[in-house]
Protein backbone atom coordinates (compact mmCIF):
# COMPACT_ATOMS: atom_id res chain seq x y z
CA UNK A 1 0.00 0.00 0.00
CA UNK A 2 0.81 3.48 -0.65
CA UNK A 3 2.69 4.77 2.66
CA UNK A 4 0.23 6.34 5.08
CA UNK A 5 1.73 9.44 6.30
CA UNK A 6 2.49 10.77 2.76
CA UNK A 7 -1.00 10.17 1.97
CA UNK A 8 -2.11 11.68 4.96
CA UNK A 9 0.80 15.08 5.08
CA UNK A 10 0.42 15.30 1.16
CA UNK A 11 -2.84 13.78 -0.15
CA UNK A 12 -3.21 16.80 -2.60
CA UNK A 13 -0.02 15.71 -4.58
CA UNK A 14 -0.79 12.11 -3.95
CA UNK A 15 -3.71 12.31 -5.67
CA UNK A 16 -2.72 14.01 -8.71
CA UNK A 17 -0.37 11.38 -9.39
CA UNK A 18 -2.88 8.86 -8.64
CA UNK A 19 -5.46 10.46 -11.20
CA UNK A 20 -2.69 10.08 -14.19
CA UNK A 21 -3.65 6.41 -14.18
CA UNK A 22 -6.51 7.32 -15.82
CA UNK A 23 -8.80 5.03 -14.58
CA UNK A 24 -11.83 5.65 -11.91
CA UNK A 25 -10.48 5.18 -8.34
CA UNK A 26 -12.57 2.86 -6.16
CA UNK A 27 -11.84 5.18 -3.02
CA UNK A 28 -13.32 8.84 -3.26
CA UNK A 29 -10.74 11.79 -1.83
CA UNK A 30 -13.52 12.87 -0.03
CA UNK A 31 -13.73 10.11 1.96
CA UNK A 32 -9.88 9.80 2.98
CA UNK A 33 -10.09 13.73 3.85
CA UNK A 34 -13.63 12.84 6.17
CA UNK A 35 -11.69 9.61 7.59
CA UNK A 36 -8.39 11.50 8.11
CA UNK A 37 -10.09 14.40 10.30
CA UNK A 38 -11.81 12.18 12.13
CA UNK A 39 -9.57 9.66 13.05
CA UNK A 40 -7.37 13.25 14.00
CA UNK A 41 -10.34 14.19 15.77
CA UNK A 42 -11.16 11.22 18.05
CA UNK A 43 -7.12 10.93 18.37
CA UNK A 44 -6.87 14.22 20.21
CA UNK A 45 -10.32 13.56 22.09
CA UNK A 46 -8.45 10.32 23.49
CA UNK A 47 -5.44 12.24 24.34
CA UNK A 48 -7.46 15.13 26.46
CA UNK A 49 -9.18 12.54 28.20
CA UNK A 50 -6.28 10.45 29.08
CA UNK A 51 -4.74 13.89 30.22
CA UNK A 52 -7.17 15.01 32.38
CA UNK A 53 -7.28 10.93 33.86
CA UNK A 54 -2.99 11.57 35.17
CA UNK A 55 -4.16 15.49 36.28
CA UNK A 56 -6.85 13.74 38.27
CA UNK A 57 -4.73 10.85 39.52
CA UNK A 58 -1.91 12.99 40.79
CA UNK A 59 -4.72 15.40 42.29
CA UNK A 60 -6.27 12.14 43.90
CA UNK A 61 -2.69 10.75 45.14
CA UNK A 62 -2.24 14.34 46.90
CA UNK A 63 -5.29 13.96 49.06
CA UNK A 64 -4.85 10.96 50.02
CA UNK A 65 -1.24 11.90 51.52
CA UNK A 66 -3.12 14.44 53.31
CA UNK A 67 -6.02 11.99 54.64
CA UNK A 68 -9.05 13.76 52.71
CA UNK A 69 -11.29 12.14 50.80
CA UNK A 70 -11.01 11.49 47.03
CA UNK A 71 -14.09 9.24 46.29
CA UNK A 72 -15.58 11.84 44.43
CA UNK A 73 -12.50 11.83 41.88
CA UNK A 74 -12.08 8.04 41.80
CA UNK A 75 -15.77 8.35 40.45
CA UNK A 76 -14.89 10.90 37.73
CA UNK A 77 -11.84 8.73 36.77
CA UNK A 78 -13.76 5.61 36.13
CA UNK A 79 -16.72 7.49 34.13
CA UNK A 80 -13.87 8.73 32.21
CA UNK A 81 -12.45 5.00 31.76
CA UNK A 82 -15.17 4.54 30.43
CA UNK A 83 -15.50 7.51 27.76
CA UNK A 84 -11.98 6.73 26.66
CA UNK A 85 -12.95 3.36 26.43
CA UNK A 86 -15.75 4.18 23.47
CA UNK A 87 -13.65 6.75 22.02
CA UNK A 88 -11.01 4.43 21.83
CA UNK A 89 -13.64 2.27 20.19
CA UNK A 90 -14.52 4.47 17.55
CA UNK A 91 -11.37 5.08 16.90
CA UNK A 92 -10.16 1.29 15.69
CA UNK A 93 -13.79 1.55 13.78
CA UNK A 94 -12.13 4.34 11.75
CA UNK A 95 -8.74 2.74 11.02
CA UNK A 96 -10.57 -0.09 10.24
CA UNK A 97 -11.96 1.47 7.63
CA UNK A 98 -9.12 3.50 7.16
CA UNK A 99 -6.97 0.58 6.67
CA UNK A 100 -9.84 -0.98 3.71
CA UNK A 101 -9.68 2.18 1.69
CA UNK A 102 -5.74 2.54 2.06
CA UNK A 103 -5.88 -1.82 0.35
CA UNK A 104 -8.28 -0.36 -2.61
CA UNK A 105 -5.60 2.38 -3.68
CA UNK A 106 -2.91 1.52 -6.11
CA UNK A 107 1.02 2.32 -6.47
CA UNK A 108 2.11 5.73 -7.22
CA UNK A 109 3.85 5.34 -10.76
CA UNK A 110 7.22 6.50 -10.66
CA UNK A 111 8.68 9.86 -12.10
CA UNK A 112 10.00 8.35 -14.94
CA UNK A 113 6.67 6.04 -16.22
CA UNK A 114 5.16 8.55 -19.53
CA UNK A 115 2.28 10.18 -18.82
CA UNK A 116 -0.50 8.20 -21.00
CA UNK A 117 -3.91 6.71 -20.77
CA UNK A 118 -4.17 3.59 -23.10
CA UNK A 119 -1.18 1.27 -25.27
CA UNK A 120 -1.00 3.64 -27.53
CA UNK A 121 1.08 5.98 -25.11
CA UNK A 122 3.51 3.06 -24.02
CA UNK A 123 6.90 3.65 -24.68
CA UNK A 124 9.05 1.28 -26.83
CA UNK A 125 12.22 1.17 -25.09
CA UNK A 126 14.34 -1.45 -28.06
CA UNK A 127 13.73 -4.25 -30.33
CA UNK A 128 15.24 -7.37 -30.60
CA UNK A 129 15.44 -9.93 -33.99
CA UNK A 130 13.54 -9.45 -37.07
CA UNK A 131 10.54 -11.13 -37.54
CA UNK A 132 10.68 -14.62 -39.92
CA UNK A 133 10.28 -14.39 -43.65
CA UNK A 134 7.87 -16.90 -44.05
CA UNK A 135 7.33 -17.70 -47.78
CA UNK A 136 3.71 -19.35 -46.51
CA UNK A 137 0.91 -17.73 -45.81
CA UNK A 138 2.19 -18.11 -41.71
CA UNK A 139 -1.07 -20.47 -39.44
CA UNK A 140 -1.81 -19.92 -35.79
CA UNK A 141 -1.15 -22.22 -33.19
CA UNK A 142 -4.55 -23.29 -32.97
CA UNK A 143 -4.13 -24.59 -36.11
CA UNK A 144 -0.79 -25.62 -36.38
CA UNK A 145 -0.77 -27.60 -32.82
CA UNK A 146 -4.25 -30.12 -33.37
CA UNK A 147 -2.92 -30.73 -36.88
CA UNK A 148 0.82 -32.14 -35.49
CA UNK A 149 -1.32 -34.09 -32.80
CA UNK A 150 0.03 -31.86 -29.82
CA UNK A 151 -2.62 -29.60 -28.98
CA UNK A 152 -6.50 -30.44 -28.26
CA UNK A 153 -9.09 -27.74 -27.11
CA UNK A 154 -11.93 -30.22 -28.05
CA UNK A 155 -11.37 -32.31 -25.31
CA UNK A 156 -10.20 -30.30 -22.81
CA UNK A 157 -13.78 -28.16 -23.31
CA UNK A 158 -15.35 -31.22 -22.88
CA UNK A 159 -13.69 -31.93 -19.33
CA UNK A 160 -13.44 -28.43 -18.22
CA UNK A 161 -14.98 -25.82 -20.14
CA UNK A 162 -14.32 -23.26 -22.53
CA UNK A 163 -10.24 -21.36 -22.01
CA UNK A 164 -8.36 -24.81 -21.13
CA UNK A 165 -6.37 -26.89 -23.71
CA UNK A 166 -4.55 -30.07 -23.75
CA UNK A 167 -0.95 -30.95 -24.50
CA UNK A 168 -0.26 -34.14 -25.78
CA UNK A 169 3.11 -36.14 -27.03
CA UNK A 170 5.58 -33.43 -28.16
CA UNK A 171 3.51 -31.08 -27.11
CA UNK A 172 3.63 -31.65 -23.75
CA UNK A 173 6.95 -32.56 -24.06
CA UNK A 174 7.65 -28.83 -25.74
CA UNK A 175 6.27 -27.38 -22.70
CA UNK A 176 8.50 -29.45 -19.86
CA UNK A 177 11.21 -28.26 -21.99
CA UNK A 178 10.27 -24.55 -22.03
CA UNK A 179 9.69 -24.89 -18.23
CA UNK A 180 13.59 -26.84 -17.30
CA UNK A 181 15.02 -24.77 -19.90
CA UNK A 182 13.99 -21.25 -18.09
CA UNK A 183 14.51 -22.88 -14.63
CA UNK A 184 17.69 -23.83 -15.52
CA UNK A 185 18.81 -20.57 -17.40
CA UNK A 186 17.70 -17.93 -13.99
CA UNK A 187 19.08 -20.62 -11.32
CA UNK A 188 22.55 -21.78 -13.03
CA UNK A 189 23.36 -18.39 -15.14
CA UNK A 190 21.28 -15.48 -13.63
CA UNK A 191 21.61 -16.14 -9.58
CA UNK A 192 18.30 -16.79 -8.70
CA UNK A 193 17.04 -19.16 -6.02
CA UNK A 194 15.05 -21.88 -7.26
CA UNK A 195 11.71 -22.29 -5.40
CA UNK A 196 8.93 -24.98 -5.28
CA UNK A 197 6.16 -22.82 -3.40
CA UNK A 198 2.41 -24.16 -2.52
CA UNK A 199 0.31 -23.77 -5.49
CA UNK A 200 -2.41 -22.91 -2.83
CA UNK A 201 -2.51 -19.85 -0.31
CA UNK A 202 -4.50 -17.85 1.98
CA UNK A 203 -6.50 -14.76 1.39
CA UNK A 204 -3.57 -12.52 3.23
CA UNK A 205 -1.21 -13.84 1.10
CA UNK A 206 -3.08 -12.45 -1.74
CA UNK A 207 -3.73 -9.24 0.33
CA UNK A 208 0.21 -8.98 0.79
CA UNK A 209 0.65 -8.77 -3.06
CA UNK A 210 -2.25 -6.86 -3.61
CA UNK A 211 -4.71 -9.25 -5.53
CA UNK A 212 -7.19 -9.03 -2.66
CA UNK A 213 -9.47 -7.61 -2.04
CA UNK A 214 -9.42 -5.27 -5.45
CA UNK A 215 -9.53 -8.75 -7.69
CA UNK A 216 -11.24 -10.96 -5.88
CA UNK A 217 -13.39 -12.02 -8.62
CA UNK A 218 -10.27 -12.78 -10.79
CA UNK A 219 -9.30 -15.64 -8.36
CA UNK A 220 -10.18 -19.09 -7.96
CA UNK A 221 -11.27 -20.06 -4.28
CA UNK A 222 -11.44 -23.33 -2.63
CA UNK A 223 -14.91 -23.86 -1.26
CA UNK A 224 -15.29 -23.32 2.25
CA UNK A 225 -11.44 -22.96 2.75
CA UNK A 226 -9.79 -19.83 2.88
CA UNK A 227 -7.05 -20.90 0.30
CA UNK A 228 -6.85 -19.50 -3.34
CA UNK A 229 -5.27 -21.34 -6.40
CA UNK A 230 -2.41 -18.88 -7.03
CA UNK A 231 -2.81 -16.69 -10.02
CA UNK A 232 0.90 -16.50 -10.40
CA UNK A 233 4.25 -17.36 -8.58
CA UNK A 234 4.68 -14.32 -7.76
CA UNK A 235 2.09 -14.10 -4.79
CA UNK A 236 4.04 -17.46 -2.53
CA UNK A 237 7.71 -16.09 -3.82
CA UNK A 238 6.83 -12.80 -2.67
CA UNK A 239 5.32 -13.59 0.88
CA UNK A 240 8.05 -16.05 1.56
CA UNK A 241 9.29 -13.10 4.05
CA UNK A 242 6.24 -12.10 4.89
CA UNK A 243 6.55 -10.49 8.48
CA UNK A 244 10.60 -11.08 8.57
CA UNK A 245 13.03 -8.50 9.11
CA UNK A 246 15.78 -9.45 6.58
CA UNK A 247 19.56 -8.44 7.39
CA UNK A 248 20.09 -5.72 4.39
CA UNK A 249 23.38 -7.44 4.03
CA UNK A 250 22.34 -10.46 2.46
CA UNK A 251 20.40 -8.16 -0.29
CA UNK A 252 19.29 -8.54 -2.90
CA UNK A 253 17.39 -12.02 -2.79
CA UNK A 254 16.36 -13.43 -5.97
CA UNK A 255 13.79 -16.09 -6.39
CA UNK A 256 12.85 -18.53 -9.64
CA UNK A 257 10.06 -20.75 -9.48
CA UNK A 258 7.64 -22.83 -11.56
CA UNK A 259 3.76 -23.03 -11.00
CA UNK A 260 0.56 -23.56 -12.97
CA UNK A 261 -1.30 -20.03 -12.44
CA UNK A 262 -5.27 -20.13 -12.47
CA UNK A 263 -6.82 -17.20 -13.40
CA UNK A 264 -10.60 -16.46 -14.77
CA UNK A 265 -9.90 -13.50 -16.32
CA UNK A 266 -13.47 -11.63 -15.27
CA UNK A 267 -13.75 -8.70 -17.58
CA UNK A 268 -12.17 -10.38 -20.75
CA UNK A 269 -15.17 -11.76 -22.58
CA UNK A 270 -14.55 -11.81 -26.25
CA UNK A 271 -10.65 -11.19 -25.43
CA UNK A 272 -8.19 -13.61 -26.94
CA UNK A 273 -11.13 -16.20 -25.89
CA UNK A 274 -9.18 -18.75 -28.91
CA UNK A 275 -6.61 -20.45 -28.70
CA UNK A 276 -3.83 -20.68 -25.48
CA UNK A 277 -3.10 -16.61 -25.23
CA UNK A 278 -5.47 -16.41 -22.39
CA UNK A 279 -6.38 -19.86 -20.28
CA UNK A 280 -7.95 -20.14 -17.43
CA UNK A 281 -5.13 -22.75 -16.38
CA UNK A 282 -1.82 -21.56 -17.47
CA UNK A 283 1.87 -22.07 -16.96
CA UNK A 284 4.90 -19.59 -15.66
CA UNK A 285 8.28 -19.84 -14.32
CA UNK A 286 8.44 -16.76 -12.12
CA UNK A 287 11.12 -14.00 -11.33
CA UNK A 288 10.91 -12.01 -7.99
CA UNK A 289 13.52 -9.85 -6.26
CA UNK A 290 13.31 -8.76 -2.60
CA UNK A 291 15.91 -5.82 -2.38
CA UNK A 292 16.63 -2.49 -0.35
CA UNK A 293 14.95 0.54 -2.52
CA UNK A 294 18.08 2.17 -3.28
CA UNK A 295 18.97 -0.65 -5.37
CA UNK A 296 15.12 -1.78 -6.99
CA UNK A 297 15.70 0.53 -10.09
CA UNK A 298 18.82 -1.00 -11.35
CA UNK A 299 17.67 -4.20 -10.44
CA UNK A 300 14.49 -3.68 -12.18
CA UNK A 301 16.72 -2.94 -15.35
CA UNK A 302 18.56 -6.77 -15.18
CA UNK A 303 15.71 -8.79 -14.02
CA UNK A 304 14.12 -7.32 -17.73
CA UNK A 305 17.27 -8.49 -19.04
CA UNK A 306 17.19 -11.95 -17.53
CA UNK A 307 13.69 -12.57 -19.28
CA UNK A 308 14.83 -10.94 -22.38
CA UNK A 309 17.35 -13.56 -22.45
CA UNK A 310 15.04 -16.50 -22.56
CA UNK A 311 13.43 -15.19 -26.12
CA UNK A 312 16.91 -14.28 -27.46
CA UNK A 313 18.63 -17.72 -26.54
CA UNK A 314 15.44 -18.87 -28.41
CA UNK A 315 15.72 -17.10 -31.25
CA UNK A 316 12.71 -15.24 -31.41
CA UNK A 317 11.87 -11.89 -32.05
CA UNK A 318 10.63 -9.11 -29.65
CA UNK A 319 10.26 -5.51 -28.17
CA UNK A 320 10.14 -3.80 -25.07
CA UNK A 321 8.26 -1.57 -23.65
CA UNK A 322 7.76 0.96 -21.12
CA UNK A 323 4.14 1.18 -20.00
CA UNK A 324 2.31 4.76 -19.67
CA UNK A 325 0.74 5.60 -15.97
CA UNK A 326 -2.70 4.46 -17.52
CA UNK A 327 -1.38 0.99 -18.38
CA UNK A 328 0.52 0.12 -15.12
CA UNK A 329 -0.72 -2.75 -12.83
CA UNK A 330 -2.46 -1.90 -9.88
CA UNK A 331 0.89 -2.91 -7.88
CA UNK A 332 3.10 -1.35 -10.20
CA UNK A 333 5.16 1.39 -9.88
CA UNK A 334 7.17 0.61 -13.24
CA UNK A 335 6.71 -1.85 -15.27
CA UNK A 336 8.37 -3.00 -18.51
CA UNK A 337 5.90 -5.49 -20.70
CA UNK A 338 8.14 -7.83 -23.14
CA UNK A 339 6.12 -8.54 -26.43
CA UNK A 340 7.18 -11.46 -28.92
CA UNK A 341 6.46 -11.33 -32.73
CA UNK A 342 3.81 -13.68 -33.64
CA UNK A 343 3.07 -14.04 -37.13
CA UNK A 344 -0.08 -15.27 -37.84
CA UNK A 345 -1.47 -11.95 -36.36
CA UNK A 346 1.25 -9.96 -37.54
CA UNK A 347 2.00 -8.24 -34.06
CA UNK A 348 4.20 -8.23 -31.12
CA UNK A 349 2.34 -9.82 -27.78
CA UNK A 350 2.96 -9.64 -24.74
CA UNK A 351 4.87 -12.61 -22.89
CA UNK A 352 6.27 -10.79 -19.79
CA UNK A 353 5.58 -8.06 -17.55
CA UNK A 354 8.32 -6.91 -15.17
CA UNK A 355 8.15 -4.53 -12.70
CA UNK A 356 9.19 -2.70 -9.49
CA UNK A 357 6.20 -2.58 -7.15
CA UNK A 358 8.66 -0.58 -4.50
CA UNK A 359 7.73 -0.43 -0.63
CA UNK A 360 4.11 -1.18 -1.69
CA UNK A 361 3.77 -4.72 -1.20
CA UNK A 362 6.16 -4.76 0.91
CA UNK A 363 4.25 -2.77 3.41
CA UNK A 364 1.21 -5.41 3.13
CA UNK A 365 3.43 -8.24 3.42
CA UNK A 366 5.03 -6.67 6.50
CA UNK A 367 8.56 -7.16 5.35
CA UNK A 368 11.40 -4.86 6.06
CA UNK A 369 15.30 -4.93 6.48
CA UNK A 370 17.96 -3.92 8.42
CA UNK A 371 20.79 -2.12 6.47
CA UNK A 372 23.50 -3.41 8.11
CA UNK A 373 21.90 -5.79 10.31
CA UNK A 374 21.04 -3.73 12.51
CA UNK A 375 19.95 -0.29 13.28
CA UNK A 376 16.28 0.99 12.32
CA UNK A 377 13.97 -1.43 10.10
CA UNK A 378 13.31 -0.19 6.80
CA UNK A 379 10.66 -1.59 3.79
CA UNK A 380 12.11 -3.65 1.17
CA UNK A 381 11.06 -3.01 -2.49
CA UNK A 382 9.86 -5.86 -4.42
CA UNK A 383 10.16 -6.54 -7.87
CA UNK A 384 8.57 -9.50 -9.72
CA UNK A 385 8.44 -10.62 -13.74
CA UNK A 386 7.56 -13.73 -15.94
CA UNK A 387 10.58 -15.27 -17.19
CA UNK A 388 8.35 -16.17 -19.50
CA UNK A 389 4.52 -17.15 -19.93
CA UNK A 390 5.33 -20.82 -20.89
CA UNK A 391 2.00 -20.92 -22.73
CA UNK A 392 2.93 -17.92 -25.00
CA UNK A 393 6.45 -18.72 -25.49
CA UNK A 394 5.25 -22.40 -26.80
CA UNK A 395 2.72 -20.56 -28.91
CA UNK A 396 5.66 -18.37 -30.13
CA UNK A 397 7.83 -21.27 -30.91
CA UNK A 398 5.08 -22.95 -33.39
CA UNK A 399 4.57 -20.03 -34.85
CA UNK A 400 7.82 -18.91 -35.67
CA UNK A 401 9.30 -21.75 -36.37
CA UNK A 402 6.58 -23.54 -38.61
CA UNK A 403 7.65 -24.64 -42.21
CA UNK A 404 5.67 -25.11 -45.27
CA UNK A 405 4.93 -28.79 -44.53
CA UNK A 406 3.44 -28.09 -41.00
CA UNK A 407 6.47 -29.05 -39.21
CA UNK A 408 8.39 -27.32 -36.34
CA UNK A 409 11.75 -26.48 -36.06
CA UNK A 410 12.61 -26.77 -32.41
CA UNK A 411 14.99 -24.15 -31.00
CA UNK A 412 18.63 -25.55 -30.62
CA UNK A 413 18.56 -25.12 -26.65
CA UNK A 414 15.67 -26.58 -26.45
CA UNK A 415 16.78 -29.84 -28.25
CA UNK A 416 18.79 -31.02 -25.16
CA UNK A 417 15.43 -31.12 -23.41
CA UNK A 418 13.51 -32.79 -26.35
CA UNK A 419 16.00 -36.05 -26.17
CA UNK A 420 17.83 -34.25 -29.42
CA UNK A 421 14.84 -33.91 -31.41
CA UNK A 422 15.42 -31.02 -34.44
CA UNK A 423 11.76 -30.69 -35.46
CA UNK A 424 8.19 -32.06 -35.00
CA UNK A 425 6.19 -33.23 -37.77
CA UNK A 426 2.89 -33.85 -38.54
CA UNK A 427 1.39 -37.78 -38.48
CA UNK A 428 1.72 -39.58 -41.36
Amino acid sequence: MIDPVLLRDRLEDVWARLLTRGAALDVSYETLVDLDRRRRQFIRQVEEQKHQQRLASDEIAALKRQGLDASHLFDANRGRSRHIKALEGELDLIEQARARQLLRIPNLPHASVPLGRTVEDNREVRRHGDPPALDFPPKAHWDLGPALGILDFERAARMSGTRFSVLMGDGARLERALINFMLDLHAREHGYTEVEPPFLVKGATLEGTGQLPKFEADLFRIADWDLFLVPTAEVPLTNLHRDEILDGRTLPLRYTAYTPCFRSEAGSHGADVRGLIRQHQFDKVELVKITAPDQSYDELESLTRDAERVLELLGLPYRTVLLCTGDLGFASSKTYDIEVWLPSQRLYREISSCSNTEAFQARRANIRFRRDGTGKAEFVHTLNGSGLAVGRTLVAVLENFQQRDGSVVIPDVLRPFMGGREIIEPPR
